[in-house]
């Protein structure tokens, strides 16, 4: 079994709202939810193996007021009490606070040392934790403005193409555009990573492996909305639907969650934000792996699922 849980994005402020101003959320309350998770957690028997953490782990408003380290750290002491390793998906919150090379340089950077990996500074990687079960964690953020250098490659790709599809004054509004989902706070993949990507599912494939797939943006429009995907989400499609191995793509970003199961059987599920959760309730889950499915154990805004493959 593995623990889930997505955009925490704590803060030590006040109570606030989203860009629109009309969604609560509730920055110090976050840290107190995810430290009931890990209770929860480490109280299971027995223990998830692995926890994943899909992005956004602390706000962006933390780097306004010089609080992004002691924020971090913060969250990283909340999930020290799991005995299970913890695999953190880069949001675009941790890049509005920290540049990639620092997180590269943090807890934040979870990518074991013997992991497959395409390279350079991209965060994707791929692991095994159990025989014929693989994960790969994908780097939606590797084209992005967010978190690099202005004189960086993949901050002038990604510049070039925002130009190319957002002509709005505001790059953090999809109003108008045919594809809404080119918006300064998404990202999208890199061919090099693509091309990792498919020759990881290509052995996973010749292994017989099931594999589940994560990263903080959605690839799937039905379980997203449209301005929420991924910049190129039908290439990252594209690569999973020429293989027979993936079960399940795991995303975060899109804070009232989403599910689909699309035409090639592979489960799409978008976890609900503990940023928005009321401080009653609660959004994290157990998935338990069987030979033909998987079981999500929702808490609080997570709902109960049955995956099967």
């Amino acid at each position: 079994s593995f623990g889930v849980i997505a955009d925490i994005q704590y803060a030590d402020v006040e109570d606030g709202y989203d860009f629109c101003g009309s969604r609560r959320r509730y920055y110090r309350h976050s840290l107190r939810l995810l430290r009931a998770a890990v209770e929860a957690w480490a109280a299971e028997r027995p223990p998830p193996a692995l926890v994943l953490q899909l992005g956004d782990a602390i706000d962006g408003v933390n780097a306004r007021s010089g609080a992004a380290e002691a924020a971090l750290e913060r969250v990283l002491e909340a999930l020290r009490p799991l005995r299970a390793p913890v695999h953190h998906v880069w949001g675009n919150h941790e890049l509005y606070n920290f540049r990639r090379e620092r997180l590269a340089r943090s807890g934040l950077n979870s990518r074991p040392e013997a992991a497959a990996a395409p390279g350079g500074d991209c965060q994707a990687y791929a692991f095994s934790p159990a025989p014929r079960f693989r994960f790969v964690l994908l780097d939606a953020y590797e084209v992005s403005v967010l978190g690099r250098e202005a004189t960086a490659p993949r901050y002038r790709q990604a510049l070039r193409l925002l130009q190319e599809k957002n002509p709005n004054a505001d790059r953090n509004s999809p109003a108008g555009l045919k594809e809404p989902q080119f918006v300064e706070f998404n990202g999208g993949f890199s061919q090099d990573q693509l091309d990792w990507f498919n020759e990881v599912l290509k052995i996973s494939d010749e292994n017989q492996e099931k594999v589940v797939v994560m990263g903080h943006l959605p690839i799937h429009p039905d379980s997203s909305d449209r301005v929420c995907l991924a910049w190129n989400y039908e290439d990252a499609l594209s690569v999973i639907h020429a293989h027979q191995c993936v079960v399940c793509y795991l995303a975060g970003h899109l804070h009232d969650g989403g599910y689909c199961l699309d035409s090639h059987g592979v489960h799409h599920l978008t976890l609900e934000g503990v940023i928005e959760t009321p401080p009653e309730g609660n959004a994290f889950g157990t998935i338990y792996v069987y030979d033909d499915k998987m079981v999500l154990k929702g808490r609080g805004r997570i709902s109960d699922r049955v995956m099967y493959y």
